[in-house]
């Protein structure tokens, strides 16, 4: 085939994978999966009003699985229709067989039959890390052992300093309407919220009556603002695959990985940050063993969390499943698994002098594995280049000074290292 005709054919095979995203923006329209399977406000009220009265007795909550017949089934048939030997093609296929697994977890919403379908999604803490014997829950336990050793040391050294929402939904404010330039990113305050903040393309939330910390500031900055808001305004800037500008289940371990790895490059991580992502990887294990809500939330409390933070970081595991053991919403899971191969990502992309896959990763809501494979298309322009970049991915120079330091001391065995090789000079 002479390369006009091979670009004949090139130019039909995009036309039929930009009428396939298409349908797939319009077949997700209304799956909201972390809705539905999310708790009320009133659920923590009344569990923390009957704790605290020393009444013990597992939550209970009530979901209504909506109906998606029509868009599992069209969802069915873009994995069908796509062809899966095109690299576009692919990545549609993929997207939509996510999607359609989402419908299936909805569906069962409130049943075991969740714990298996997030699994799919979201993989479960046992799972080897990538180019490790390790696994997820092995780093989990990890990061916690090293918080509890430092805990005492480094919190007596904080300032006990509190930001009430209304400061810090101000201060946001202003930081990006002063960033976005071409779009509005509305903060508020929200007060039937159980986890501190939320974020979309167009809005970032703020529980109320909640007292926040500097580092949740910048966490906030950083990873909901800078990575998970970012990254939809720019898949909605795009010409052809506006699904870029949906977050697919299965991009969420490439998303959440990507925001932490932003509060990494950015400084805006702490050690305790570390640790109540590592904590609810380790509950999650535990339900899935056979620990109740009241089990998990004794965990959260013993580990040194307050009872309404505990009740948070509880429901998280128990979402859309019985609470009394052996089920589990595994999506948590994904944080520390996603930070680790988003850094060994990066570190790939320096060491096989790709950079610039680093910055066409925020041009939307995409997995590792679609930014190598859609590189071509980011070439020719069928994909466009990112609107927004963090300030931490702007700085090219410092970027690579930071990957390139790591992939060197990653060669230093820190288990080999005596006090006296730390000694400079005479």
């Amino acid at each position: 085939m002479n390369a006009v005709a091979a670009d004949a054919v090139e130019a039909r095979a995009l036309q039929r994978c930009t009428a396939l995203d298409a349908r797939l923006v319009a077949a997700i329209r209304g799956i909201r999966l972390l809705q539905v399977v999310s708790w009320p406000a009133s659920a923590q009220q009344r569990f923390l009003n009957n704790w605290q009265r020393g009444f013990h007795s597992l939550p209970e909550v009530r979901y209504e699985p909506p109906d998606l017949r029509e868009e599992a089934e069209e969802l069915a048939a873009i994995v069908r229709e796509a062809d899966a030997g095109h690299p576009v093609g692919d990545y549609l296929r993929r997207s939509a067989e996510s999607w359609r697994i989402a419908t299936e977890l909805l569906q069962s919403v409130g049943t075991e039959a969740v714990t298996g379908h997030s699994i799919r999604l979201y993989g479960q803490p046992g799972e080897r890390l990538p180019g490790s014997e390790q696994t997820n829950l092995d780093a989990a336990r990890h990061f916690i052992g090293l918080a509890g050793e430092l805990d005492q040391e480094i919190l007596a050294s904080d300032a006990d300093y509190c930001i009430p929402a209304e400061t810090l939904q101000a201060d946001l404010q202003a930081q990006l309407d002063g960033f976005f330039h071409s779009h509005k990113i509305q903060v508020e305050i929200d007060p039937d919220l159980i986890a501190k903040a939320a974020a979309g393309p167009t809005r970032i939330r703020l529980r109320s009556a909640t007292c926040f910390t500097e580092y949740d500031r910048h966490q906030l900055l950083e990873h909901e603002a800078f990575v998970h808001s970012l990254t939809g305004l720019n898949g909605r800037e795009q010409p052809h695959l506006k699904s870029l500008g949906r977050s697919s289940p299965r991009v969420t371990a490439t998303q959440e990985g990507l925001a932490v790895f932003a509060e990494l490059m950015s400084g805006s991580i702490d050690i305790e940050r570390m640790k109540r992502i590592s904590l609810r990887i380790v509950a999650i294990d535990m339900a899935l063993c056979g620990a109740d809500f009241i089990d998990v939330f004794k965990y959260f409390l013993d580990a040194g969390q307050t009872e309404a933070d505990s009740f948070s970081s509880a429901q998280r595991v128990f979402r859309g499943v019985p609470v009394q053991g052996g089920a589990a919403f595994t999506k948590d899971n994904v944080y520390l698994h996603g930070l680790l191969t988003v850094h060994t990502f990066f570190r790939w992309t320096l060491k096989n002098r790709r950079l610039n896959l680093s910055r066409a990763l925020f041009a939307g809501k995409m997995a590792l594995h679609d930014v190598i494979a859609l590189e071509p298309y980011f070439a020719s322009g069928y994909i466009a280049e990112p609107l927004y970049l963090p300030p931490w991915v702007q700085r090219a120079n410092g970027l690579a000074g930071m990957l390139a330091f790591s992939l060197f001391a990653n060669h230093i065995r820190i288990a080999a290292v005596e006090a006296d090789d730390l000694v400079l000079g005479v």
